[in-house]
């Protein structure tokens, strides 16, 4: 048996002995007489004596199996002067409050002036005392018991520290699942084709992933378009979206004919022409004739003579602000500027129709054919 466990228990036997020795006399001291025993301050501070004291013996006891465990695992490094342990340090501390029990408590008044809780000063001082006390000893026995048990947790945790320190996998490994090189001798099939190895490669997470997405993908598809129909197929989808159009773009001429005036008009089509045609029966019959030929107060309106111009714009211009010193009348409170651009479309359609009986002709020749510029040359459309 090594020399310092030997030592180790040599010095726990001497402990248990000076514990008594050391609380012999503090408990004499301590003890209250019988009335104090009553008071249940007393009582309580006895208890908490009691349970400590269990507890420093359950200590002590797990500090001795520690340190013999200890000491047969170091037996070949541990030198005597380590053997010590602070037993040595508890008796010296119980010693030194036994003595100081013992003459506090002979110095102590027979009678004294005041009491804590229904208890001398002095009986209250010395439990205490010895609650104190006891309380040091738990915790120098937990720190030598910690002492004792670090090593042994250090060394057990040193093989998780070495699995942690190991370099991690990268993302880009883990989600290709990827052999390193000297690995792939694992997974070598022994198929060589022109220098090029066959290996079994397992298929990587991130291309399962996204076909068994696409297998979803394609029964929801299934379920919502053919099975449910809750959606539209694409020529549905083309038609309506063609229905949508055809809504947008009668919202745009609308806006577009309350929008227009002598500088944005344009020829309409064959529906704003027979519109017109109807504005023009209901509003220019009487000044104009039936046909446009003209009559006591208007001019003919069917040749390529115009008094205020015979282009579009002019036309507007015309209908929209009227000529009121010949009689021609202002449009633009009573008609929108939609009815006046189906009008003057109208009117624009007159021309070269020479119908019977037509007025003479009035103003100055006009005609739609391009005029040529200063170089004499005719300008494309």
């Amino acid at each position: 048996m090594p020399l310092i466990f030997k030592n180790m228990l040599v010095n726990v036997r001497k402990a248990w002995v000076f514990l008594a020795l050391s609380f012999a006399p503090m408990w004499a001291s301590a003890q209250p007489k019988t009335s104090d025993l009553s008071n249940p301050l007393v009582q309580v501070m006895v208890i908490i004596m009691v349970l400590l004291l269990l507890g420093i013996a359950i200590l002590a006891n797990v500090v001795k199996g520690a340190a013999e465990l200890y000491i047969r695992k170091q037996a070949s490094e541990a030198k005597e002067a380590k053997s010590s342990t602070p037993v040595a340090t508890i008796m010296l501390v119980f010693m030194l409050l036994g003595s100081l029990a013992v003459s506090a408590q002979t110095e102590a008044s027979p009678a004294p002036a005041a009491s804590i809780g229904g208890v001398s000063p002095t009986v209250f001082y010395l439990l205490a005392g010895v609650i104190f006390a006891e309380l040091l000893v738990m915790i120098m026995l937990a720190n030598q018991l910690r002492s004792l048990v670090n090593p042994e947790l250090k060394k057990a945790a040193k093989p998780h520290l070495v699995a942690a320190q190991q370099p991690k996998e990268s993302w880009w490994w883990r989600i290709n699942k990827a052999y390193a090189l000297e690995k792939e001798k694992d997974i070598d099939l022994n198929h060589d084709y022109d220098g090029i190895r066959e290996l079994d490669n397992s298929v990587p997470p991130w291309w399962l992933l996204a076909f068994v997405c696409s297998i979803l993908f394609g029964g929801v598809y299934l379920w919502r378009y053919h099975v449910a129909e809750t959606a539209p197929l694409q020529t549905e989808e083309f038609n309506i979206a063609m229905q949508k159009a055809e809504l947008q773009k009668a919202a745009y001429l609308k806006k577009a004919a309350s929008n227009v005036d002598e500088n944005s008009i344009a020829m309409l089509d064959a529906t704003g022409i027979e519109a017109g045609k109807g504005l023009f029966a209901q509003n220019c019959v009487a000044c104009h004739g039936a046909k446009g030929e003209g009559a006591a107060v208007g001019p003919n309106l069917t040749d390529d003579y115009w008094i205020h111009g015979g282009s579009l714009q002019s036309i507007f211009k015309t209908i929209k602000y009227g000529v009121t010193e010949k009689g021609m009348r202002a449009w633009k409170e009573d008609m929108t500027p939609a009815q006046m651009a189906q009008l003057t479309s109208y009117v624009n359609t007159l021309k070269g129709t020479n119908p019977p009986n037509a007025k003479a002709p009035q103003g100055e020749l006009y005609s739609d054919a391009p005029k040529p510029d200063s170089t004499g040359m005719i300008p494309t459309k």
